[in-house]
């Protein structure tokens, strides 16, 4: 009997985005440690990671560390297919094509910060649509949407800010290097 061997290939771009992916399923990690007050109020730390390859790599590259930190995070927390998986699943989804309208802005006006901002709200408009639509079928759901709102600003604010450091950090270092 022959036994044959699937044999993958892989590019450095695959690489890239498992390493990638890996720092973004890491900070998703942490992001479920920290406790907070109201349920589904999270910093979205992953989020950095996101916008760093949406700046450096483009909009699918960004596509796959968020797609590979969602369905890996849902494994690694043990919610894989619940309905918090799914509120994650439709926060990222709607983000990534937020995201692939905000990085056709002009760069002079729109940048990291302005992308977080923007998916953020994304982010947590999804979640409270699915919400709404499945888990709790009832309008009231809507009147939390001022304190969701205020914690998508600040966090969008604080996670964009800590990209464009990043990224100025970053090409500091290839300027100086290269």
């Amino acid at each position: 009997m022959t036994r044959s061997v699937i044999e993958l290939t892989t590019t450095q771009e695959d690489h890239r985005i498992a390493q990638l992916a890996a720092a973004a399923i890491g900070l998703a990690l942490i992001d479920a440690t920290i406790p907070l007050p109201l349920p589904g109020v999270k910093p979205g730390l992953a989020n950095i990671v996101t916008l760093i390859v949406l700046a450096r790599y483009g909009w699918v590259s960004a596509a796959w560390v968020s797609g590979l930190r969602v369905i890996a995070g849902g494994f690694l927390l043990g919610q894989f297919l619940s309905p918090g998986f799914f509120m994650s699943l439709t926060g990222a989804v709607l983000s990534l094509l937020v995201l692939g309208l905000a990085i056709r802005l002009p760069r002079r006006w729109f940048g990291p910060v302005s992308w977080s901002i923007l998916a953020a709200f994304a982010h947590i408009g999804g979640q409270l649509l699915l919400a709404r639509l499945w888990l709790i079928p009832h309008n009231g759901l809507f009147f939390l949407l001022p304190l969701f709102s205020a914690a998508a600003l600040a966090f969008g604010i604080i996670n964009g800010l800590i990209a464009a450091r990043l990224l100025a950090e970053l090409a500091t270092a290839e300027t100086s290097s290269g």
